[in-house]
């Protein structure tokens, strides 16, 4: 076992290293698991107004093919969303507004969203450690988060695909499905074998002594990386689910993690068939938490501790959150990939990789770190751009 400090744990491109939420969250003993799931939400939390009045978003390179009429969602924390602006969402939503793709969240677990209400489903809980599970059972049916990081899969899952109703948040693709699948304990660590259980279970491969999973994804948000093992490679074990869920037809995006180092020693960011995306702040930089390496595709935004990324949360203080890490980079990547798999559902996991690779904006100057080593992939996702390649393409139809 390798022992590491809590805030370079599991959410392993999630909440790691510096790439904390902005708001204090208590630590939680391991000897004393604290369960801390919501209660069930009947309407969002009233909305605060944000900490910081928001800064003019630097425009994205514009997209080839001309200009798009951009689609302005009514929900009153939009305005403050800058990494939508970033990535041009509201000029992709005006190709694709919507689309009913399953997408997979392997993450802390379940948290009942009023933005994302019955599509958010309970999936299942891979923790096999009772000890470390906080819910008083090893693994089971019941994917619901627990603990101090209960919030970062619900954060994840709502930047993917929190509803356009003039309420709260606009989400990435708001008619998206979102599987929870818990494979984080109360720490927000991971082991590997409870990690590849859930990979194999999200994408509809049969895991002995697990029920068939009734919702496959076509998509698997990781922002994450296992614990209790070398950071020196791609783990076997986890190389060998990932082979087998992309021969599935799904696509493994994963956050890059957030130690400043090279991705490559991470499982999945290190692993192949992995879309590994790393984090880019308002100004297309790399910040200093974020891994970079060849193993690294793309950038989205992640933030920093400046600014954030924004997203209601049902333990948020005003419902909100503002967290930074590679863990809320990959999401973005993940919410695209569900609206060109919705215009073009028979799309194999290599051409979503290329679309979205191929279609990304240049960094300023090229580069996303003065360090050439420090490499940040093809660039920044550009979601409008990847929906009009997809939507030229007679593939995948």
């Amino acid at each position: 076992m390798i022992p590491r400090s809590l805030t370079c744990a599991l959410l392993g491109g999630l909440l790691l290293g510096s790439a904390l939420s902005a708001t204090p969250i208590p630590s939680v003993p391991m000897s004393v698991p604290v369960p801390v799931s919501p209660e069930p939400l009947e309407e969002i939390p009233p909305i605060s107004a944000p900490a910081t009045a928001p800064r003019p978003v630097l425009p994205a390179a514009p997209s080839s093919g001309g200009a798009t009429q951009a689609v302005t969602p009514s929900d009153p924390l939009f305005t403050a969303q800058w990494n939508l602006q970033a990535i041009r969402m509201p000029q992709a939503w005006a190709l694709q507004r919507s689309a009913p793709v399953t997408v997979a969240v392997l993450d802390t677990g379940f948290v009942r969203s009023a933005e994302l209400g019955t599509r958010a489903v309970n999936g299942y809980d891979f923790v096999t450690d009772v000890r470390r599970a906080g819910d008083g059972s090893g693994r089971d049916a019941d994917a619901s988060a627990v603990g101090a990081f209960a919030y970062h899969g619900e954060v994840i899952a709502n930047l993917i695909g929190a509803a356009h109703d003039g309420r709260g948040m606009a989400g990435i693709n708001p008619g998206v499905k979102i599987v929870h699948v818990r494979v984080a304990d109360t720490d927000g660590t991971i082991t590997v074998p409870d990690l590849v259980d859930g990979l194999k279970w999200a994408a509809g491969i049969p895991v002995p002594g697990t029920p068939v999973n009734p919702n496959p994804a076509k998509l698997l948000n990781l922002s994450l990386y296992a614990d209790f093992i070398p950071l020196t490679g791609c783990d076997a074990r986890v190389q060998a689910a990932v082979d087998a869920v992309t021969a599935r037809g799904a696509l493994v995006i994963a956050g890059a993690a957030n130690d400043g180092k090279d991705a490559s020693g991470y499982s999945p960011a290190g692993c192949r068939n992995v879309l590994t995306v790393t984090s880019v702040t308002e100004d297309g930089q790399r910040p200093g938490y974020a891994n970079w390496g060849r193993s690294v595709a793309l950038a989205a935004p992640g933030g920093d501790t400046a600014r954030g990324i924004l997203s209601l949360s049902v333990s948020g203080p005003a419902g909100q959150r503002t967290p930074n890490g590679t863990s809320f980079a990959a999401p973005h990547a993940t919410g695209v990939a569900s609206l060109l798999l919705g215009a073009r559902p028979r799309l194999s996991p290599s051409l979503l990789k290329l679309y979205l690779t191929g279609s990304a904006t240049p960094f300023p100057g090229r580069r996303c770190d003065p360090q050439p080593e420090r490499t940040c992939g093809a660039g920044t996702l550009n979601a409008e751009a990847a929906l009009k390649r997809a939507l030229a393409s007679s593939l995948g139809k």
